[in-house]
């Protein structure tokens, strides 16, 4: 039916695939048996707890958690595999490959981690968002073929209602409005889905031409409006006033990002005192504090934090992890 639009079509499959090895790794099958820390109902969706994906040897992959007051202490982990996780409200999300294929999907899952619902995604997992009262989600996933791109990634972000079953394959076919003008192009990339709590209402990237836009769409509508240049991976603070980031440094992301944050009601931007390049979507851990993962080896990352006004120094917060969330 046409409330449900899934998902979006692509050529270069072989191209995709092979980036897909690459990407997902040795992350593996999405359920490989008890993992050699946790068992099955070891982790839940109820805190306070911080939610994650392990990048141990022993248990790469799986979604594991700790204590919020104790982030580096013992971690439990769920047989549960996934390339992306995040949760909120009660409800999680992951991106995972299909078993033995090398196709993926989105995975709903219960407090318990338990599946409550499957769609097929054609692209390879790169972001997800849960909504704080968690009725509605997120993905960001890379493809290839787009004809404009010369054979490169492109993007595709899409969404799902819980509360009507809504599903929308991609962000595209929103009108788009730039400056307060009216504008279409072949180019228009949307990531980074971050919710606000009114019904509809998100913000995200949007990239066309050399820019890279915050802006605030509405689903219902079917719109969405630029709000500033430069900003990637929104993330929206537990009171909905500001927005952490990564910002392309000099504007350009080859030089690397750098996290800050957005006040939306003044545009002040705030530096964040993190300095190496961050490549993730910051996550707010509270209303003061940013998360956020910094890869360290190959196949292996540490999820960080640093205060979210720009003093203190980075501080590492959960070894052997990414993909953050925190469950109040």
């Amino acid at each position: 039916m046409d409330r449900t639009r899934v998902l979006i079509a692509v050529t270069g499959t072989l191209t995709l695939i092979a980036a897909a090895v690459i990407y997902v790794g040795a992350a593996g099958a999405r359920n490989q048996g008890t993992a050699s820390a946790g068992i099955s109902d070891a982790v839940t969706l109820e805190g306070p707890r911080l939610l994650f994906r392990s990048t141990a040897d022993a248990d790469r992959g799986h979604v594991s958690s700790v204590s919020a007051a104790d982030p580096g202490g013992a971690r439990a982990v769920s047989t549960l595999s996934c390339s992306r996780v995040h949760a909120a409200g009660g409800t999680g999300i992951c991106l995972r490959t299909e078993t033995g294929l090398t196709t993926y999907q989105l995975a709903v899952l219960d407090r318990r981690l338990a599946v409550t619902q499957e769609i097929p995604l054609v692209g390879v997992p790169n972001r997800a968002r849960v909504s704080v009262d968690g009725k509605r989600l997120a993905w960001t996933v890379f493809v290839t073929g787009d004809s404009y791109n010369g054979g490169r990634f492109s993007t595709r972000a899409g969404t799902l209602d819980l509360t009507t079953g809504d599903v929308e394959g991609t962000l595209e076919d929103f009108a788009v409005t730039v400056d307060g003008k009216p504008y279409r192009a072949a180019d228009v990339n949307f990531w980074g889905v971050t919710f606000t709590r009114q019904p509809n209402r998100f913000y995200a990237t949007m990239s066309t031409g050399s820019h890279r836009y915050l802006v605030e769409g509405d689903s219902k509508a079917r719109t969405v409006r630029t709000l500033r240049d430069n900003v990637e991976c929104p993330s929206l603070s537990p009171d909905e006033t500001r927005v952490a980031y990564k910002a392309a440094i000099d504007g350009d992301p080859a030089k690397g990002w750098r996290i800050s944050v957005l006040d939306l009601a003044s545009g002040t931007v705030t530096a964040l005192a993190e300095t190496r390049s961050v490549d993730d979507q910051p996550a707010w851990l509270d209303g003061r504090t940013v998360g956020y993962a910094l890869p360290r080896t190959q196949g292996h990352s540490d999820v960080w934090s640093v205060p979210a006004d720009g003093t203190g120094t980075p501080r590492l917060l959960i070894p052997e992890a990414e993909s953050p969330a925190a469950l109040p």
